[in-house]
């Protein structure tokens, strides 16, 4: 990848953020290695990897790893038969160990059936070496120091030592707290040459006898190894130098017992950092808010809400950016400062970031090309050294990039053909567009020159864009428009600026008319799209909105669904439960009357009357399992229907032919000369009458209350009414053969309430009656059954 682009782009700002993610050398090493790929495989990989790794962040807040030293001097050294001391014993441990941990990790994560791309077989090459780290991880502390159980011998030398210091300590203090503490200079312990001495006053110095090691800068004080102290301190010498001997010794069976696995403990350190460096990506994808690039093999961009990373994500604006699919190339104009060069950076610095396998900032299901190389013009290209203007200092990069470019690859150019004179810089910015034109490549370029503007309509797989700004405020907004040129703002931020008048004036009429017809078309297609933009946006909320409680609703209906059938297999259970009691009891009572028939001799009651009683009793029992419910599989056949079949026209009560299905819930019914569109709910599937010898019989109902309403609503009416109403409305409901039917009276002052009470007291058509559910209305309603 040019590396003069990724300078431009700032890439290594990107890295520097996951470095501070980082805990391993070995994770630090893959980083600075890290480079945009064109492999379009590989780049595969690394999404994988980066996928599973924010999984993993998400459910588990990354995978568990400690700061991990680099260990690859201490192998060298290994390889080379050297020794390794504590401390560098102490990191290969803890790489061994986090190896191990890493391992079970992943190995819960299967049992949890967490689904990962390519991680879980990644970890498959770490090798875990139990023994040699349980024996590292006893033998040494995390400083590299050796503990006691390293082995028998070193604990007890080292139980010998603390008794010898235990030992001299308690003679010492005999000479700094006792009669004799007045011939110190201070009355303390300390320690010259590696052995306990005391500091005594020059003048007394015959007076502990012993060994002098010290003395002060000024000669006043001595350090004195008093004589009964001096066998003590042979001996703790001693048992220390048998600790050293004994450390020596453990350090290099530790080494020997790592030899046989150098190649295995290389490659953990390796698979754990490349672990670390996919923690920093998904930890970096978190913190930006990044999502996962879908590939495109032929390179057709689009980045939905893109964002620049290196701008504060709560300051940056988005843009939706595509290139490749219906045009090659983007021609960005308009003033300065409105957002084009930031555009530019964020869609080349977007596309490396996802080429080297990083979650990019912009909305999910965007898409990004993998292009063999990205090159890049943007920024002041001059140099005093060597003698290059802005604009040689620009030609010279695009020359370079036109020699190396092809048609997989990716251009971005800021302020094509500046810098020198305008109708030249137009001139050569269009030859230099269509050059990369003829190259096949995907360029995206900025640039002042108006003549630009035709030329993105005139040439084909090319397209205006324009940074949008608000005519209102003259303040960009720094969002993209894609299919609309820039206008010049120049004369209008004058005039708001305090311009006078007349000078506005007399540079409108030195501007052709042509400008200014392209500025007024430019401002009313820039405002229609603002109007576009702003109504998709409500009916994208809207559209959220209604598919939300779309779900809700069809979650609430299959709940009520799934409640229904299990009250209903509930209440079957129960009545089978009352029936095997109630059989149960039955039996036993047939039992003693047939005992008691033998018992008298004679019979009573026939043996075949018994027999029908316990059959009847029987088949009170229900079915639970409505799949095998023979009436439930004759009612289901009844209404299913085929063209040609007979059916009985339940209202009409004649017998009819299906002609064709009209919709889900009518069917066209041929009817003796007339054809009628027939709701499936009034029909029956029935015999041919031309084969069966009976005839099927009508039976068709007709009152004048046909069509009435199962429910009287009462509210508003005068008391006296409301009783007549009631009185007609319950014939009425008789003599249509409604089982029941909802008296709504309203709560208020419960008048009405206890009017209708009274009346269906004293009705004797009445079964019962009672207040609705709660859900239903309460005691505002009253439910009528009849007998």
């Amino acid at each position: 990848m040019n590396q003069k682009t990724l300078k431009i782009m700032e890439y290594d700002r990107i890295k520097q953020v996951l470095r501070g993610f980082l805990v391993s050398a070995a994770g630090q090493h893959e980083l600075n290695e890290l480079q945009p790929t064109s492999n379009a495989d590989h780049l595969q990989k690394w999404l994988d990897e980066t996928k599973d790794g924010a999984d993993i962040y998400r459910l588990e807040s990354g995978i568990p790893l400690p700061k991990l030293d680099d260990i690859r001097p201490h192998l060298h050294r290994l390889a080379m038969e050297a020794a390794l001391n504590g401390l560098e014993l102490a990191q290969i441990s803890r790489v061994l160990w986090t190896t191990a941990s890493v391992a079970k990790f992943f190995a819960d994560l299967a049992e949890r059936e967490l689904t990962l791309r390519r991680l879980d077989r990644v970890v498959k090459g770490l090798v875990t070496l139990p023994d040699v780290t349980r024996r590292l991880r006893t033998s040494l502390e995390g400083d590299g120091h050796i503990t006691d159980e390293a082995s028998p011998a070193l604990k007890l030398i080292r139980q010998h030592i603390t008794q010898t210091e235990a030992a001299i300590r308690s003679m010492m203090d005999q000479y700094t707290r006792g009669k004799d503490a007045k011939y110190l200079s201070e009355t303390i312990v300390t320690i010259r040459d590696d052995r306990y001495v005391i500091p005594v006053r020059a003048e007394y110095k015959q007076r502990f006898g012993g060994i002098v090691h010290d003395q002060s800068a000024s000669g006043q004080t001595l350090f004195i190894e008093p004589q009964a102290v001096v066998s003590l301190n042979n001996r703790l010498r001693q048992n220390q130098i048998d600790e050293r001997h004994e450390e020596q010794r453990i350090l290099a069976e530790l080494t020997a017992l790592l030899e046989p696995y150098q190649e295995e403990i290389l490659r953990n350190a390796e698979l754990l950092g490349h672990l670390d460096f996919v923690n920093a990506k998904a930890r970096y994808a978190h913190q930006l808010r990044a999502t996962e690039p879908k590939l495109s093999a032929d390179n057709q961009v689009n980045l939905r809400q893109a964002r620049h990373p290196l701008i504060d994500q709560h300051k940056v604006v988005a843009n939706d950016i595509a290139i490749g699919r219906d045009y090659k190339a983007i021609i960005v104009t308009g003033p300065n400062t409105g957002g084009k060069t930031i555009t530019l950076k964020t869609l080349a610095l977007v596309q490396l970031m996802g080429q080297s396998g990083l979650f990019i900032p912009a909305n999910e299901n965007s898409v990004i090309g993998v292009f063999d190389d990205i090159f890049a013009d943007i920024g002041d290209e001059q140099s005093i050294e060597q003698s290059l203007s802005t604009f040689s200092g620009h030609m010279e990069n695009i020359v370079a990039i036109l020699k190396q470019a092809d048609k997989r690859s990716l251009i971005v150019v800021d302020e094509l053909g500046a810098g020198t004179d305008p109708q030249e810089g137009a001139a050569l910015a269009i030859a230099i567009l269509d050059e990369i034109g003829t190259l096949g490549s995907y360029v995206m370029a900025s640039t002042h020159y108006p003549e630009l503007k035709a030329y993105g309509y005139n040439r084909p797989e090319t397209i205006n864009a324009s940074m949008e700004f608000d005519g209102e405020t003259l303040q960009p907004t720094y969002h993209l428009l894609i299919g609309i040129p820039g206008r010049s703002n120049a004369l209008d931020i004058a005039a708001r600026l305090g311009m006078p008048s007349q000078v506005i004036t007399a540079a409108r009429g030195l501007t052709d008319q042509d400008s200014q017809d392209l500025n007024a078309m430019i401002s009313d297609l820039t405002e229609q799209k603002r109007r576009v933009d702003r109504d998709y946006d409500d009916l994208q909320g809207q559209l959220k909105e209604t598919t939300a409680l779309h779900e809700d609703l069809q979650k609430q209906f299959d709940q009520y669904q799934r409640q229904k059938d299990q009250l209903m297999l509930d209440a079957k259970r129960d009545a089978n439960r009352l029936v095997d009691e109630s059989r149960k009891r039955a039996n036993q009572i047939i039992s003693d009357l047939r005992k008691k028939q033998l018992a008298a001799g004679q019979s009573v009651v026939k043996e075949d009357e018994l027999i029908a009683a316990q059959g009847a009793l029987n088949a009170l029992q229900q079915d639970t399992k409505l799949k095998k419910n023979r009436v439930l599989r004759r009612e289901k056949a009844k209404l299913d229907f085929h063209k040609g079949d007979n059916v009985l026209v339940k209202s009409y009560g004649q017998v009819g032919v299906l002609m064709q299905q009209l919709d889900d819930q009518h069917w066209e019914v041929q009817l003796g000369i007339l054809k009628m569109k027939i709701a499936v709910n009034d029909l029956e599937r029935t015999k041919d009458p031309a084969k069966s010898k009976k005839q099927p019989r009508a039976s068709v109902k007709r009152s004048g209350s046909s069509g009435m309403s199962p429910t009287l609503d009462l509210r508003g009416h005068r008391y006296e009414e409301a009783m007549q109403e009631v009185d007609r409305y319950i014939d009425s409901a008789l003599l249509a053969g409604y089982p029941s039917v909802t008296i709504i009276h309203g709560k208020g002052t419960g008048a009405l309430r206890t009017g209708v009470t009274n009346y269906l007291k004293r009705n004797k058509r009445v079964k019962d009656f009672g207040f609705s559910a709660p859900n239903a209305g309460g005691d505002g309603s009253t439910v009528v059954r009849f007998k």
